[in-house]
C-alpha cells in the first residue's frame, strides 16, 4: 500500500513539474524552440475556431494598429469562426461595439469573464490573451480564474508577453537605459512564466518565443529612418534564431 501511495505521489509531481523540466539550478540548459512570428501563429491557431480574447483592444496603440494588420484582434477576426472579445477599457460602450462581421468586444474586466460567458452561454475552443498578463495587478490570480470557469474547460490558452532577457533590453540597459511601457507591471521570463504555470495548476502546456517586430516604429516613419529600423529589426532577429532565450517575447499554449 505505501509502495502505491509514493508511486502516484511521484506522479502527480511528475505532472506538475515546470516546462521543459526544469530544475530551477542557475546554470541549467533550457531547451527551448526557435522564434516564431507572434501574430501568424496565434492566427492560425484560432482558425476556424470560437475565439475568447481578453483584453482585446489593445488601447494604448488600438488606433495606430487597426486597419495595418498589426492589431491581433483584426487579424484573429480575419480567420475565425467567432471572436469575443473582452476589455476594461473606459473607451469601450457600455453594449461594446462589432469590429467584424463574426467579431465584437464587450466592456468588462478579464476576471469576470465567467458571467459574460454564462451569460451569453459561449463556449471557447481558443483563449487568447495578447500581452495582457504583464498589465495585471496579480497574474497568478488571473491563470487561476481561467481554470475556475466551466465553459473553458479544456479549452487552449494563447498567452503572450514580452520576455525579460529579450536582446534589446540587454543591449540598451549596456549604455544606462531600458525600454518598458509605463503600463507594465511586471516583465517575465521562460522559468518565471513556468512557475505561474505550475502555481495555477496547469499540467500541459509549451513555452514559445516570438520575434521582435518594430511595427509601429516602422508605421511612424519613413525613407531613411524606416529603413535603418528595418535593418535594426532584421540583426535583432538573427540574434533572436540564433539565441532564443534573447527573444522579444514568450508565448505559452497551454490546455486550461
Amino acid at each position: 500500500m505505501n509502495d502505491l501511495i509514493e508511486r502516484a505521489s511521484a506522479k502527480k509531481n511528475q505532472r506538475a513539474r515546470p516546462s521543459n523540466d526544469l530544475k530551477y539550478t542557475p546554470l541549467e540548459h533550457i531547451k527551448i524552440p526557435r522564434p516564431v512570428d507572434r501574430l501568424a501563429y496565434i492566427s492560425a491557431a484560432c482558425s476556424n475556431k470560437r475565439v475568447l480574447d481578453l483584453g482585446a483592444l489593445d488601447e494604448t496603440a488600438f488606433v495606430q494598429k487597426s486597419g495595418n494588420g498589426t492589431w491581433l484582434h483584426e487579424q484573429i477576426a480575419k480567420v475565425a469562426d467567432s471572436v469575443l472579445g473582452l476589455d476594461s477599457s473606459a473607451t469601450i460602450p457600455e453594449n461594446g461595439f462589432v469590429t467584424a462581421p463574426n467579431a465584437r468586444i464587450m466592456k468588462g474586466s478579464v476576471l469576470n469573464a465567467k458571467n459574460l460567458l454564462a451569460d451569453i452561454n459561449f463556449r471557447p475552443d481558443i483563449v487568447v490573451a495578447g500581452e495582457l498578463i504583464e498589465h495585471l495587478d496579480n497574474p497568478l490570480t488571473f491563470l487561476r480564474t481561467l481554470r475556475n470557469i466551466p465553459q473553458l474547460n479544456g479549452a487552449i490558452l494563447l498567452l503572450s508577453t514580452p520576455n525579460a532577457t529579450a536582446i534589446h533590453n540587454c543591449l540598451i540597459a549596456l549604455a544606462s537605459r531600458e525600454s518598458t511601457h509605463a503600463d507594465h507591471l511586471c516583465i517575465l521570463s521562460f522559468k518565471t512564466l513556468s512557475t505561474l504555470l505550475v502555481r495555477a495548476g496547469y499540467h500541459d502546456w509549451e513555452i514559445i518565443p516570438y520575434y521582435a517586430d518594430f511595427a509601429e516604429m516602422k508605421q511612424r516613419h519613413r525613407g531613411v529612418r524606416k529603413k535603418l529600423i528595418m535593418s535594426g529589426q532584421a540583426a535583432i532577429n538573427l540574434i533572436e534564431r540564433n539565441f532564443p532565450l534573447l527573444s522579444f517575447g514568450l508565448l505559452v499554449s497551454a490546455t486550461i
